[in-house]
């Protein structure tokens, strides 16, 4: 359901600026059912005097062409002066009502005629940055209501076919959205008048024939699809209002134009610099003094002077930080040692950056984060040359020339160790699987062992089992053979000795080698079938940790049934609670845990080898706060949960983490840092924040406020300073600093937006607000946000004339409502009846960590289509997108979604019996294993092909996947739909065109 914004009218006028996109979505004069009072008679389409003929459009291309040409592609460098020059005014795709047809007859309609009764009328008009003139005026007729029932012609069709719930006109033809410089050609589609409604073809679930090799796990229907009386429904791609989803600003189109305009081409980051290509475009990335876009992201990349003028934007002022991402190929982050490196500010604790400005001769420098001056000492003083007054050695010194760079310092601590914490309780030792699971912890630590000098071979580790109890090993070389030692009293635990517990791996592998191949044959001494409680191991190698002084990673493999301490049920955690806040809300042990482990640098990665029914306590908070992850299977026994164990295993202990983290966010004297949001402990600074270990992939937002009013000529500068210890014990800082230009104009501030940043950042504060606030209360905060900007944003800074009708999208954001529809119906936010509350806690977990190409792939995946035959001409392209909807898939096709988070192979019914032969070694479509499965290794091209597509894009996601195989008609076709995200989703989300013809009229509403 679709929620009203109430804001108030927005104030006056300010600049305007002609570089947007213009929607343009028609309202029913007379609908049935009006879900939105007072806009029965909306004018939604241009005057007759506004309206361009066609004969003016020949007229004006040429110019309108030239214009695109010289000023439609972004500066790969910052121009000579700080202020952008504005774009010529914006032309008009207009698509009229039909009341006056006196278009060109081989114009082709765009809006899709119905076999309804003909009752209203909608217009789309779309005004694009220097896009050619063109009027189409066909007509439509429509009949629905937002929160009615569906019409019988519109009701969602059964599960058998994704193409069948869009149907076509064979008499009409289409006209696609133009692109940034030249107009699409006309491309048709075909409409059947049949009924939406179809019968239901359920496929037999019968076993793969005896040749298939693969491997799967059938996909078990549930209760409710079992049912012959109930049918699952499918999404509807059409839109309830009319609007036709093929003619919406597209994803995979922007995506695809950024990565042309940057092909080949290198992004210098400097001071000022332009915004960045998108965080899926991959390009060489220059520091020019300037963090990389892949350390730090701003949400814009010109911040209002005047913070009125923040809050009128309605959209938020932030950054996007990633402390330790990768660099960009070919550019190394620079080091330097501490005694070599000039100090920074010492008044602020800011670290020397090339945003400090050099005053008398170079014997002081101004701090921009505080306002002071600082002394520069003797030993480091160099003078300064030139009118900007930079130092004489600034090319020498990384702190001064570049944006990134890392400080070595001079104390060593302790190296990481690696702690190993196994269930040996009644349930582990039932379960069969804890022989597999030595084995294969054996083998990684042989692995380990090697002479290269790698800082894994010298890792210290430790063991110890669990039931009831804590059993820990004494390794000392002193001994013979290695001694236990039993701890009963688990509430107070104290180690009754240090020496032994963590070895050193390269000199006592065949003690616990020894220790390995016992614990299967251990025999229980605690029969408690209510479950052993995972804050147990985590206590004790905590405890094992702080008496050694020295960071580490701990790895449980828990096997019991899941329970908090203190509880005597399983169905323990926010189930057991007597005034639960939130399901998502860790217990207070889980925080007093979580904090210990954050002071001590203890890293939780746990491994649930038997996965547990919902109702007990979900065991992740502790994993997930700390810098770990959780890890969970089904029982261990079949190849693909093994499979995914041991690549699970091998990538958490390989996986380089920096240790006993501090990071610090510094920002401009007139701003401050108001709130910061992500996988962490909130502390009592939001510019401090305090982690137990992260990653490459860890990712925080930060967000900005003003304080007074920023000076133009100064800009804005941010600099993340992250203190860490490495694996080997080596204290390092690593810095990065973000200089941005500020502006009195509004306008400027939107055009310097991205898309995929505003999502992930939007992303990160709502997943966190869910600890406290209500889902439905969240969901609509942010289509308000979004719906009070892009009022502000038309009313502000659109200077052509636009008519009630037609919807004013900044041009870098014109996907943006796709992206927020996406995060608003998310199983996190608007959970669906078949999604469980584990899965909703992991998924949030999970997705608060990502990175911006991560979160923006996950909230929009790609969907790929892998040919059916594969030779030297045809081979799979991971860079041709499809848009995530069910007209996109035909049932002679094979398409792979692909996400961070999930991986699904879409086989449609009519796919030739040679192709599934080729993939799958069967030739029968009813035959075809579904749900999750290995693909069986056949020596032909297109299995060759295929698996090597897959193993390239798993090579790019943080976690291991599963492979889903979707058949059409299939009842594992609702996982699929849960990705389509143009679609209505399965639990109740709207789709795309509703949601922005939503966002439009409620815009519209707060102007009046």
């Amino acid at each position: 359901m679709m929620d009203m914004s109430t804001a108030n009218q927005s104030p006056a006028n300010s600049q305007s600026w002609a570089g947007h996109n213009v929607w343009s979505l028609s309202s029913p004069q007379t609908p049935p059912c009006n879900p939105l009072p007072g806009f029965q008679h909306l004018n939604l389409g241009l005057p007759p005097d506004q309206r361009p003929r066609h004969g003016d459009l020949q007229a004006s291309s040429p110019d309108c062409h030239s214009h695109v040409t010289a000023s439609s592609s972004r500066y790969k460098q910052r121009p000579g002066d700080a202020e952008q020059r504005l774009l010529p005014d914006a032309h008009v795709l207009s698509i009229g009502s039909s009341a006056s047809r006196e278009s060109d007859a081989c114009s082709p309609p765009v809006w899709r005629e119905q076999t309804q009764p003909r009752q209203t009328q909608k217009i789309l008009s779309y005004i694009a940055e220097q896009a050619p003139t063109l009027q189409i005026q066909p007509q439509y007729t429509h009949q629905c209501s937002l929160n009615g029932p569906v019409p019988q012609d519109h009701q969602p069709i059964s599960s058998p076919s994704f193409r069948q719930s869009v149907n076509h006109n064979p008499q009409c033809t289409s006209q696609p959205l133009f692109d940034r410089v030249n107009m699409e050609s006309p491309a048709g589609y075909i409409q059947n008048h049949s009924s939406h409604a179809s019968p239901i073809v359920q496929q037999p679930q019968q076993t793969p024939p005896p040749h298939f090799t693969g491997t799967t796990n059938q996909c078990v229907p549930s209760s409710v699809a079992q049912d012959n009386n109930t049918t699952p429904q499918a999404p509807l791609s059409d839109s309830r209002y009319g609007l036709d989803p093929e003619l919406l600003p597209s994803v995979v189109k922007v995506i695809a134009e950024d990565r042309v305009e940057w092909q080949n081409e290198v992004f210098i980051a400097e001071t000022f610099c332009s915004l960045p290509p998108l965080a899926s475009t991959s390009c060489i990335i220059e520091d020019r003094g300037n963090a990389s876009p892949l350390a730090i992201r701003s949400t814009s990349y010109c911040l209002p002077c005047e913070g009125q003028t923040a809050l009128l934007s309605h959209l938020p002022l932030g950054a996007l930080v990633t402390p330790l991402a990768k660099q960009s190929a070919g550019q190394p982050l620079p080091v330097c040692s501490e005694q070599e490196c000039l100090l920074g500010c010492g008044w602020c604790g800011a670290s020397m950056c090339p945003a400090m400005g050099w005053q008398d001769c170079g014997q002081r420098f101004y701090c921009p984060f505080c306002g002071q001056l600082s002394e520069v000492p003797w030993q480091s003083y160099q003078p300064t040359e030139g009118v900007e007054g930079v130092r004489v050695d600034r090319d020498t010194r990384p702190e001064l020339s570049k944006g990134s760079y890392e400080i070595l310092g001079s104390h060593r601590g302790e190296a990481a160790a690696l702690l190993l914490a196994i269930d040996v309780s009644s349930s582990a030792l039932r379960g069969g699987h804890l022989e597999f699971t030595t084995q294969q912890i054996l083998s990684l630590l042989t692995s380990l062992k090697r002479d290269d000098g790698d800082c894994l071979s010298e890792v210290r580790v430790g063991l110890l089992t669990y039931d009831s109890k804590i059993h820990l090993y004494d390794l000392s070389p002193a001994l013979s053979r290695p001694h236990m030692l039993v701890i009963t009293e688990t509430d107070d635990l104290q180690l009754p000795l240090r020496e032994g517990l963590l070895v050193p791996l390269t000199d006592f592998l065949n003690s616990i080698d020894s220790v390995l191949q016992l614990i299967p044959h251990f025999s229980s001494e605690c029969n408690n079938s209510s479950g052993v409680p995972t804050e147990l191991p985590v206590k004790a190698g905590l405890a094992i940790l702080q008496a050694m002084s020295c960071p580490g990673k701990l790895l449980i493999f828990h096997s019991a049934p899941l329970m908090e301490e203190g509880q005597t049920k399983s169905s323990s955690g926010f189930f057991g609670t007597s005034n639960p806040k939130s399901i998502f809300q860790p217990s207070e042990l889980a925080i007093s845990l979580v904090k210990q482990c954050v002071s001590q640098g203890c890293s939780v990665h746990l491994f649930i080898l038997s996965q547990q029914d919902v109702g007990g306590a979900w065991p992740g908070h502790i994993p997930y706060l700390t810098g770990g992850a959780l890890h969970t299977y089904s029982h261990l026994q079949g190849d693909l949960d093994r499979g995914r164990f041991c690549t699970d295993l091998w990538r958490t202990v390989e996986m380089d983490v920096g240790y006993k983290a501090e990071l610090k966010i510094f920002v401009s004297k007139d701003m401050r840092v108001s709130s910061s949001y992500g996988l962490f402990l909130p502390g009592p600074s939001p510019k401090q924040v305090a982690m137990a270990s992260l990653d490459r992939f860890t990712t925080l937002a930060v967000e900005l406020a003003h304080i007074r009013a920023l000076d133009e000529t100064r800009g804005v500068a941010i600099q993340a300073v992250l203190s860490y210890s490495t694996q080997a014990g080596d204290r390092r800082t690593r810095v990065h600093t973000l200089t941005l230009r500020c502006s009195r104009r509004l306008q400027d501030t939107f055009r310097q937006y991205q898309a995929q940043t505003l999502l992930t950042f939007y992303c990160k504060k709502m997943y966190c607000a869910v600890l406290e606030r209500p889902l439905q209360e969240l969901r609509g905060e942010l289509q308000t946000e979004v719906t009070q900007g892009l009022a502000c944003y038309r009313k502000h800074c659109c200077s052509a004339t636009v008519s009630t009708g037609q919807l004013v999208l900044p041009q870098h954001l014109r996907v943006l409502p796709v992206y927020i529809n996406s995060l608003r119906k998310s199983e996190v936010l608007l959970p669906g009846l078949r999604s469980s509350v584990h899965e909703r806690l992991q998924q949030r977990c999970q997705v608060l960590s990502m990175d911006v190409s991560d979160t923006s792939t996950h909230f929009y995946p790609r969907l790929l289509s892998l040919p059916q035959s594969v030779d030297s001409t045809n081979s799979p392209n991971p860079e041709e997108d499809l848009r995530c909807c069910a007209t996109s898939l035909e049932p002679t096709g094979l398409y792979l979604l692909h996400a961070p988070l999930t991986l699904l192979l879409w086989v449609g019914s009519q796919v030739p019996a040679s192709t599934l032969d080729e993939l799958f070694n069967t030739g029968c479509f009813f035959f075809l294993p579904s749900g999750e499965t290995k693909l069986p290794l056949l020596e032909n091209p297109l299995s060759v092909s295929v698996r090597s597509l897959i193993t390239h894009l798993s090579s790019q996601t943080h976690c291991t996947r599963k492979l889903w195989v979707v058949k059409e008609g299939d009842t594992c076709e609702e996982t699929l739909q849960r990705h389509l995200v143009e679609d209505k989703s399965p639990n109740g989300g709207a789709s795309y065109a509703d949601f922005l013809y939503h966002l439009h009229v409620n815009s519209v509403r707060l102007l009046h």
